[in-house]
């Protein structure tokens, strides 16, 4: 079944006011020359249509539903006798696919639109849109005839048996070999949870938590934040939506009082608490409940079945190993930060609130390391920035990337960009750019699939469609938009997606590049995440934009990595806390979800494994991972381990970050090939030898030894 999805950062981070780019960008090209371009590689290079009224929505949804239900009734009515691949898998294939193409669009709408009421008929086309998908599996003239062909076990390539294999895999894990009543409960039950899941989503997207301080109580804030757009209230007050994450972050980092920093970090660990208590409850048991049903013994097993991690436990091994193993350096760190709050407040017994860690962690970055995140802006102007990483990325993968016109925009600012192959020319692709904030937008960051590629029925090759949906600083009047260096790593983790949606070229839509392991999908972007560490990198954009000479001094560079090193047993338990509180919800018989508090369940193990958080707050409301990443969270270490060790084959390179033997390696053997082999084959051959944790180890600063892991 192909899967609707969508690629964000681990962190969940928020919206705030209108603003487009204030730099220059390129002048952009005519769209259509590329269109040509394409015909001559015989691709076609088409937009997806984006509706722009609710009734353009949901005529678009009903003309797709349309089509497809007439070709799959077509499928389904062939001569059982002369049966063949292209007339049944590889159909079923193009058929699904121009579906989902027509959902990715809608997921994109509704979290983009200007228009609240599209907005809101787009979340509700979704849901639509998935229980059609849902009932797929279900058709049971589709399933005779695709099974009927692969009974006869005919002789296929590689790529198209595993089409076969893993199609036949997702009936019977749809329960296609249950009795006709279980059948259809199933596809109840998984229709329902459709719903659900877009109303946890909406949920979150429209939760705010607005609060009024005095100058006087944000003492320590920066001048930048207080001057932002939106921040200064008619009554002198200031205004921080603990919604916004770079608000937030503003707070908990530098505001000098600790009731602010309280406050702000209660109401935004309360945001969504209301509404989603009661959906999450709901999903853990409906979740839980439809395992059962296809004989599964908990969500947990039935989702990461098709994963690296093939189950439950394993995933839960992996991340509870991780919670042993950074156990001493967890108690370091905070044992640290708690003398530097002791040494502040004068009071030598001193506990630390979750509320402190931020705050202590930058002023142990500034005193220790000198380190201060907020004056590091300077070097990274967005345009530059952006400028610097698409020239990076350009070099290592031998791509073009090209502004151009685009036929429409859903907002001020959105831009659009070709990318070719440099060598041939050959366009590969195209993304838009929605890099600001506004009212009603996504509040986060991440890469949405627009159109995926793969070859049509006449032979010709449609090249795939993304967008970077994403809410970096607003510029203000007298500057331009600055990114902090964790802005710069998001950057670089985002559009390392639109590369793996770029750089993909499965003949079939089912295998591509997004369509790999849950558990290994964000490798591939995180990998790149490093670059943001690296001098020679950052030499190559990075610059005060008030005097471009000026580059960031090395020793400053050192000093970011021992800062990041010297917390990174915090940041990386905190990661565990939300990756076990989600295996925690949905490794729950049916029986134990029923009897399941979740409020006490998501707290209880935050405290176990990070922090306690706030009293009476339930942040797990506001994870937006448990819509869409349920029983999957964990996939962010598990891949950030295979990350780390494919960017130590560059590390070690003779161009290091910027070799282009080894980007020409990975475009090849991990981004083109997607989900037509099993990732770990892609992984090895990319790497050169097994797998390694070694380099992993170093990174959190925990040594080369395993074993020292357990000690």
């Amino acid at each position: 079944m192909h899967s609707f999805l969508r690629f964000h950062r681990p962190t969940i981070l928020f919206l705030c006011i209108v603003a487009v780019a204030s730099a220059a960008a390129p002048k952009p090209e005519n769209l259509a020359d590329f269109q040509s371009e394409a015909a001559r590689f015989n691709a076609v290079l088409s937009l997806p249509v984006y509706p722009v009224t609710v009734d353009e929505a949901k005529a678009q949804t009903e003309n797709a539903i349309g089509a497809a239900d007439t070709a799959l009734a077509a499928l389904a009515a062939q001569d059982l006798g002369k049966l063949t691949f292209a007339s049944t898998f590889a159909d079923y294939d193009a058929i699904v696919a121009r579906v989902s193409d027509v959902y990715l669009v809608l997921s994109a709408v509704a979290e983009s639109s200007t228009d609240k009421a599209l907005r809101d008929s787009a979340n509700e086309l979704t849901v639509k849109l998935q229980e059609w998908n849902v009932g797929l599996d279900y058709r049971d003239g589709v399933y005779r005839v695709l099974k009927a062909f692969a009974d006869t076990r005919p002789a296929l390539d590689r790529e198209q048996q595993r089409v076969v294999d893993e199609q036949m895999r997702t009936y019977r894990r749809a329960g296609l070999s249950l009795p006709a009543a279980q059948r259809g409960e199933a596809e109840k039950l998984r229709k329902e949870l459709a719903g659900l899941t877009t109303e946890f989503a909406v949920n979150i997207n429209e939760a705010r938590a607005p609060l009024d301080f005095t100058a006087e109580e944000l003492v320590g804030v920066p001048q930048s934040f207080l001057d932002s757009p939106g921040v200064r209230q008619p009554d002198g007050r200031y205004r921080v939506m603990a919604n916004i994450t770079w608000h937030a972050q503003a707070i908990g980092e530098n505001a000098d009082h600790p009731d602010v920093r309280r406050r702000v970090l209660t109401a935004r660990s309360r945001l969504a608490r209301e509404t989603n208590t009661e959906v999450l409850t709901k999903l853990v048991i409906l979740r839980a409940d439809i395992a059962h049903l296809l004989g599964y013994a908990n969500w947990a097993d039935y989702q990461i079945e098709v994963r690296m991690a093939k189950n439950g436990a394993t995933a839960v091994k992996f991340e509870e190993d991780l919670v042993t193993g950074l156990q001493p350096k967890f108690d370091e760190e905070m044992e640290t930060l708690r003398r530097v709050k002791a040494a502040q407040t004068g009071q030598a017994d001193a506990r630390l609130e979750m509320s402190d860690i931020p705050y202590y962690t930058n002023k142990l970055k500034k005193e220790k390391y000198a380190v201060d995140a907020e004056k590091l802006r300077v070097y990274f102007p967005y345009q530059a920035t952006l400028e610097g990483m698409f020239a990076i990325y350009q070099k290592i993968f031998s791509l073009k990337f090209t502004a151009v016109t685009p036929p429409y925009v859903w907002a001020p600012g959105v831009q659009l960009y070709v990318v070719q192959d440099a060598t041939t020319r050959a366009p590969m692709g195209a993304f838009y750019l929605d890099m600001f904030p506004r009212e009603g937008k996504f509040n986060h960051f991440a890469c949405f699939g627009l159109k995926a590629g793969g070859v049509m029925p006449d032979g010709k090759y449609d090249l795939p469609v993304a967008a970077l949906l994403c809410n970096f600083p607003a510029p203000s009047a007298d500057k331009p938009s600055l990114l902090k260096h964790a802005d710069v790593e998001t950057l670089f983790h985002e559009f390392g997606h639109v590369m793996h949606g770029m750089l993909s070229r499965s003949r079939f839509a089912i295998q591509g590049g997004f369509n790999v392991p849950l558990d290994f999908v964000e490798a591939p972007s995180q990998m790149l995440e490093n670059w943001a560490w690296d001098k020679s990198v950052l030499d190559t954009f990075a610059a005060d934009y008030r005097d471009p000479a000026k580059k960031i001094p090395a020793e400053l560079i050192d000093s970011l990595v021992a800062a990041r090193q010297a917390t990174e047993g915090y940041t990386t338990r905190r990661q565990l806390a939300i990756g076990l509180l989600d295996l925690g919800l949905h490794t729950l018989s049916p029986e134990e979800a029923r009897k399941a508090d979740v409020v006490k369940l998501t707290n209880d193990i935050t405290a176990r494994v990070s922090i306690a958080p706030p009293p009476d707050t339930f942040w797990a409301g506001y994870i937006g991972h448990l819509a869409g990443y349920d029983a999957g969270y964990y996939g962010y270490l598990w891949a950030k381990v295979m990350a780390i060790d494919m960017a130590s084959v560059f590390k070690q390179a003779p161009g290091g970050f910027l070799d282009e033997q080894v980007g020409r390696r990975l475009r090849d053997e991990v981004y083109a090939v997607g989900h037509t082999r099993d990732v770990d084959i892609s992984v090895e051959k990319f790497l050169g030898r097994p797998r390694s944790m070694a380099p992993f180890l170093d990174y959190v600063g925990i040594g080369r030894d395993p074993a020292a892991a357990k000690r």
